[in-house]
């Protein structure tokens, strides 16, 4: 791909991240314009535009939350036209409200056109993602305690999302099955029990590896620590139980809390002590942030 023309922020991150890897970005964003090109290409834009018109746009905010995709938006322009030019000015972490400009693009009238709806879809996708992750981090302000993506993501997006949680404030939990061993309930009946699940863990698992197991009881969580793992997840326990429950881990393994969390319980939840309150809302049912594109 040729050199790509991004004029730098005018705005200070939040957060900084770089953008992902054009060896992960580039399979999924293909897919994104080969999906909304079809086999014909754009027909509308075909018919109507002159090759040769120019223009400019500006890329707004329509409601307040957290820019997040602007790395696979600008990628998704640089398939169509590699001299379309960025302008940032709310870079991927900033909060913006409804109105602010997140960014200027120049270039050829039909390629802006084309990739339109793709570079909105993957701004407005992944800012919704961004937005709820920092509602739910800031209702949790001023605890010790991580707000966790999980494995519930939208297939193909996994490093998207997972990367606009992080923009948001949030943590993550597993990338993929490889990151760690996590001993869930399924598991637990086929080997045979708390107990038996961890020493099968052991005996495979790498020098480096990390081993979670999922507990449903007081009774399960007694069983794993006495012989702690590295992490054990409370699987819909109760406030009361989870309090009870970091008492008796005592800190000799991170305590992860999971299950049904909300907006409106978060806090409570953290407040119990618990090190990690994962979150699988965070990614299957933030609303995408409304972004527009308009001409000027």
């Amino acid at each position: 791909m040729s050199e790509r023309n991004t004029a730098p922020s005018s705005r200070a991150k939040t957060l900084f991240l770089p953008p992902l890897p054009d060896v992960i970005l580039e399979p999924i964003v293909k897919l994104a314009l080969a999906e909304d090109l079809g086999a014909a290409g754009d027909v509308t834009t075909d018919a109507l535009i002159d090759p040769e018109a120019q223009g400019r746009w500006l890329v707004r905010a329509r409601e307040a939350g957290v820019v997040a995709g602007l790395d696979a938006a600008t990628f998704a322009g640089w398939m169509i036209d590699a001299d379309m030019q960025f302008t940032i000015t709310a870079p991927d972490g900033a909060r913006v409200k409804a109105g602010d400009t997140i960014m200027q693009i120049e270039g050829a009238a039909r390629s802006v056109l084309m990739a339109e709806r793709t570079m909105l879809n993957f701004i407005g996708r992944l800012s919704g993602i961004a937005s709820l992750t920092r509602g739910y981090v800031d209702a949790v302000a001023g605890l010790p305690v991580i707000v966790a993506s999980t494995r519930k993501t939208t297939p193909g997006m996994r490093a998207l999302e997972k990367r606009a949680v992080k923009l948001g404030g949030g943590g993550a939990h597993r990338y993929g099955l490889d990151d760690a061993m996590l001993i869930k309930d399924n598991h637990i009946a086929a080997a045979g029990g708390v107990t038996r699940a961890l020493e099968l863990a052991r005996q495979h698992a790498a020098h480096l590896t990390a081993i979670e197991v999922e507990v449903d009881s007081l009774e399960q969580l007694r069983e794993a620590l006495a012989a702690p793992p590295s992490a054990i997840l409370l699987d819909n326990f109760s406030l009361a139980d989870m309090r009870t429950a970091v008492k008796l881990a005592g800190g000799a393994a991170l305590l992860e809390a999971s299950g049904g969390v909300t907006l409106e319980s978060v806090r409570a939840i953290a407040e119990t002590g618990v090190d990690v309150v994962s979150v699988g809302a965070l990614t299957h049912s933030a609303p995408s942030l409304d972004i527009g594109l308009d001409a000027i």
